[in-house]
């Protein structure tokens, strides 16, 4: 049983349509938007990556975010 589970930093496990919230400021590379803590991403998608989420923030679509970043909402 090699199943990916994805997780959030501390350890909940993420399923498509989850709410996440920051835990860090993070800077988006090629722009000049810097996503602040506790910011609220909704609707995510999981990747084929289980350290990986897709989602759109306010300014950004197509975002991808690292999980050790993020805790559910």
């Amino acid at each position: 049983m090699s199943e990916d589970i994805t997780r959030d930093s501390n350890g909940t496990i993420l399923a498509d349509g989850d709410s996440v919230t920051l835990i860090k400021d993070l800077k988006v590379k090629g722009t000049s938007v810097t996503l602040k803590r506790g910011t609220l991403v909704k609707n995510i998608r999981l990747t084929g990556d289980p350290d990986e989420i897709e989602c759109n923030a306010d300014k950004v679509k197509g975002l991808v975010l690292r999980t050790e970043f993020l805790k559910k909402a």
